[in-house]
């Protein structure tokens, strides 16, 4: 689920999840400055979130440059710059895959670099320091080969979207065949793990499951790794046809019980789940981790006065914030065309940030300057923002006719758990589900980890990568239900 920043509802400038490393392409710089070393900074991103980036510049025999980038805090390292070029003592690291770039000016010791770090419209200030080797963050739940267990890179084909999935098929050793759970990531463009700041949960997750002798597959979004397609242009309807498309490959596998194919799906992913089985008899069961039972334009809106009470922005604030929420949801809604909504938007947030006092605008001159507005506009007006606004979960939810089972972390700051379980139970059971599982679970986040708060801003620094508890849940829900004898 995308979070919310001080200004509206943007992720802020949160780096892809996944990269695709490309070739470097490095420059002939015989003269330059000592840029050869090691280089890192924070990169603030909103919320008290910051991403750590650490920069790995090599000279080569010809005197050009080359460099890597590590993201370390989303677990990614060694991803090729596209260029590193130096003139006189100004500095630009570029990274093609992600359309960003780093451009900034050395100290006079050449110990630091002050700079800009630019991503599509956003830019966001920067500031490099020569640094040590930055260390991995510890993910003790990480698994770790050997495995007690089958795991296959597989190929899923949407032949009705024209879009190849890249993903990974685990299976338990035996006879089978063997219950399935498809894993569908939440928003923003992921990987088949899931990987958001240092964390794989997916990759835990159907490490677990698959120990206990359920069948998981989980896949890259399209767009994005080995996937085929464009992530940027998808909504949720898109990407529930690739999750149906996952299920029909699980379930063409004679390791797999073609009856016992389910969808477990984390937040966006929990919206998703629903949306397959409400129209498709092939889906077995749905479990929805986190998943919005709520309209989309609601959600938003509690998320980011959560998020920001929990940061401790003063109420006055996060009425502020509110109703510019308000006024760009209801500019989005009033105008179907996103070309003609685009200048109402831009308008609206200049209008607002207009109104805030001087001392606001100045403690914040990276969120109130034109390129981040037109970031803010960008998104809310962007395809998956645009379905995700609108949509309303419940009427799908009282379709569906198979098992459920819902978990929400009670210290839920992006899809507040409470009201979300009840409205999840109620649609369901308006359907007549006869099968519904909801519990609310004490102490843990939206990525369903031991939290002290539930900000955002902690998910990094958190060892623990999922909740032993929650996987426990999930995989003695599924197993009562289609394990063996069922």
């Amino acid at each position: 689920m995308r979070l919310s920043s001080p200004m509206s509802l943007s992720l802020g400038l949160m780096l892809s999840a996944l990269f695709s490393p490309i070739g470097a392409a490095a420059q002939d710089q015989p003269s330059a400055p000592p840029v050869v070393g090691t280089w890192a900074g924070k990169l603030d991103v909103g919320n008290g979130m910051q991403l750590r980036l650490v920069f790995h510049v090599t000279a080569e025999e010809d005197g050009s440059l080359a460099g890597t980038m590590d993201s370390p805090d989303q677990g990614q390292t060694g991803l090729p710059l596209s260029a590193v070029t130096v003139t006189g003592d100004s500095v630009r690291f570029e990274f093609n895959p992600a359309n960003a770039a780093f451009a900034g000016t050395f100290a006079a010791d050449h110990q630091s670099i002050e700079g800009q770090w630019m991503q599509g419209p956003s830019t966001l200030p920067l500031t490099l320091t020569r640094s040590e080797d930055q260390a991995a963050p510890n993910r003790p739940q990480e698994p770790k080969p050997p495995f007690p267990y089958r795991s296959e890179d597989v190929t899923i084909p949407n032949t009705a979207a024209g879009v190849d999935l890249a993903g990974t098929l685990t299976l338990p050793r035996g006879e089978g065949p063997f219950p399935a759970a498809v894993l569908v990531t939440g928003s923003g463009p992921q990987d088949r793990n899931e990987t958001l700041l240092g964390h794989k949960p997916f990759l835990v997750l159907a490490d677990y499951l698959t120990r206990q002798g359920i069948a998981v597959l989980r896949y890259d979004d399209r767009g994005v790794g080995k996937s085929t397609g464009v992530y940027a242009t998808a909504t949720s309807e898109d990407n529930a046809s690739d999750a149906l498309a996952a299920v029909e490959f699980a379930r063409s596998r004679p390791e797999i019980a073609g009856d016992k194919v389910g969808i477990v799906g984390h937040s966006e992913g929990g919206l998703i789940g629903p949306m397959v089985a409400a129209r498709s008899p092939d889906v077995a069961f749905v479990v929805m981790l986190a998943g919005p039972g709520l309209p989309g334009r609601q959600i938003l809106t509690l998320q980011g006065q959560l998020i920001n009470r929990a940061a401790g922005t003063p109420e006055a604030i996060i009425q502020h914030n509110t109703d510019i929420q308000n006024k760009l949801f209801d500019i989005v809604e009033a105008e179907p065309d996103p070309k003609a909504a685009a200048p109402k938007l831009l308008a609206a947030l200049k209008e607002a940030v207009a109104a805030l006092p001087p001392e606001a605008r100045a403690q914040a001159p990276d969120q109130t300057s034109d390129q981040a507005l037109e970031a803010q506009v960008a998104q809310v007006n962007s395809p998956w923002m645009r379905f995700f606004l609108t949509y309303d979960p419940r009427p799908t939810l009282e379709k569906v006719k198979v098992p459920v089972l819902a978990l929400d972390g009670e210290k839920d700051l992006q899809v507040p758990p409470k009201e979300d379980l009840a409205e999840i139970a109620a649609a369901l059971h308006r359907g007549g589900n006869k099968d519904v599982t909801t519990e609310l679970l004490p102490g843990l986040n939206h990525l369903f980890q031991h939290a002290t708060t539930g900000s955002p801003s902690e998910y990094a620094h958190i060892e623990e990568t999922f909740a032993p508890e929650a996987m426990k849940i999930v995989s003695s829900w599924i197993l009562a239900r289609f394990g063996p004898g069922s």
